[in-house]
């Protein structure tokens, strides 16, 4: 589980996990270093919480399903020349235990104790439970 704050965020035109990294690993992606960056209109003004230890969540069609540590924030310059938040993000994508989650613009501030727990690397190829059903296995003790 990531640290204190964290972001959330909704990964929009993607259906899956495996969209996204498949999205970070071509080439239409923001990069940084090597990194993926996701840009954003807004700059985090809890920036210092957030590079220590935070991550981004990404939300898939009202469910999140991963995170993303953040490296570090980047001003980025469109051609529009409007100055951006290019949040640079570790390249492993992380993935969750599902937690339902209701539509937003932009993204959130998402404290630690809020977030789900990250799945054990032998899960993490496993197809996504329906929330619910993962919600109720998980408090019984099943998965």
């Amino acid at each position: 589980m990531a640290a204190g704050l964290n972001l959330l965020k909704l990964c929009v035109g993607a259906e899956g996990v495996e969209d996204l990294a498949a999205w970070q690993a071509g080439g239409r992606a923001a990069k940084s270093g090597g990194n993926p960056m996701h840009v954003t209109r807004m700059w985090p003004r809890r920036e210092a919480e957030l590079l220590d230890g935070g991550s981004l969540y990404w939300v898939f069609k009202g469910v999140i399903l991963a995170r993303q540590r953040i490296l570090r924030l980047e001003q980025v310059t469109r051609d529009d020349g409007i100055t951006r938040c290019g949040i640079v993000l570790a390249p492993t994508i992380i993935r969750t235990r599902p937690s339902p989650r209701r539509p937003f613009q932009g993204w959130r501030y998402f404290k630690a104790a809020d977030a789900p727990e990250d799945l054990p690397e032998t899960r993490a190829g496993d197809d996504a439970l329906p929330p619910e059903l993962d919600a109720a296995l998980s408090k019984i003790g099943v998965i």
